[in-house]
C-alpha cells in the first residue's frame, strides 16, 4: 500500500517567501530610519555647539573655556575656574596650541587648568548646553548619538583655529555628514574627516584621511571648523 507524502504547495511557499520578504524590508528600512536619525543628530551636535559657541563670544567676549575671567562668583554664583585667556584652548599650564582632545576622565580644574573641559563647563554654567555645573561630571565631553563623545581644541586636521570633534561615526554616518554639512571630501572645507584605528582617537596633529572608504566597518572622528 503505498502512502502519501504531504508537502507545501506553490501557493504555501509564494506566501512564506513573501512575509519573509516583508520581514526583511522591514528590518532594513527600520535600520535605515536609525542611521538616518544618527545623521541628523550628528548635525545637530555641530550646529548646536557653534551657536553656543558663537552666542557665548557675543554675552562674554571670549572663548569659553580660554576666558580668563570666568572664575568670578558674581557671574556664576558659584566658584568655577576661568582658562590663561591667551586665545587657545590647551592643556596644564597652556604652553602649546595643540590639546589632548579625547580625556577618559576630565581633569579637574582645581589640579590644573585643562581648558578643552573648562570650555564644557563655561557653556554649561552659561545654560548654552544642558547638563551638570558640580563635581567632575561638569568638565566631562558629552557623548553623541554614535556612541562617541565630543571634543574641543585648537588646530589639528589640517585646521589653524578652534574645531570641535565628533568620534566612533561610522563610515556612512561620516560621509553623510560631511555630503550635508559641507563638500563631501574629508581634507577640505569646513568638515574633515579622519579615519580611527581605535574607539575616541585624540585629533592632536593629525592630518585628516585622505578619502573616505565605506566598507561598512571603517569608523571616523569628524571635526567642523567653529
Amino acid at each position: 500500500m503505498k502512502t502519501k507524502q504531504s508537502g507545501f504547495t506553490l501557493v504555501e511557499i509564494a506566501i512564506v517567501l513573501v512575509i519573509i520578504g516583508l520581514l526583511l524590508g522591514g528590518i532594513l528600512k527600520g535600520q535605515e530610519m536609525i542611521t538616518q536619525a544618527k545623521i541628523k543628530n550628528v548635525i545637530n551636535d555641530f550646529n548646536g555647539i557653534t551657536a553656543a559657541v558663537n552666542s557665548y563670544q557675543d554675552r562674554y567676549r571670549a572663548m569659553p573655556g580660554d576666558e580668563l575671567s570666568a572664575n568670578t562668583v558674581a557671574r556664576w554664583g558659584a566658584a568655577a575656574f576661568g582658562g590663561d585667556g591667551n586665545g587657545v584652548l590647551c592643556t596644564g599650564a597652556c604652553a602649546s596650541p595643540t590639546t589632548a582632545l579625547y580625556n577618559a576622565a576630565a581633569v579637574a580644574p582645581a589640579a590644573g587648568v585643562n581648558e578643552p573641559n573648562l570650555f564644557w563647563l563655561h557653556l554649561r554654567l552659561a545654560g548654552f548646553v544642558s547638563g551638570t555645573t558640580a563635581g567632575a561630571s561638569s568638565t566631562q565631553q558629552p557623548a553623541n548619538a554614535a556612541n562617541g563623545i565630543m571634543g574641543v581644541q585648537t588646530t589639528g586636521m589640517g585646521f589653524t583655529s578652534t574645531i570641535i570633534c565628533s568620534s566612533n561615526l561610522t563610515d556612512k554616518i561620516a560621509i553623510a555628514v560631511d555630503t550635508q554639512m559641507d563638500d563631501a571630501t574629508s581634507t577640505t572645507g569646513q568638515v574633515r574627516g579622519l579615519l580611527q584605528t581605535a574607539p575616541n582617537p585624540p585629533a592632536g596633529a593629525a592630518a585628516p584621511t585622505l578619502a573616505y572608504a565605506e566598507t561598512g566597518t571603517n569608523q571616523y572622528l569628524l571635526c567642523k571648523n567653529l
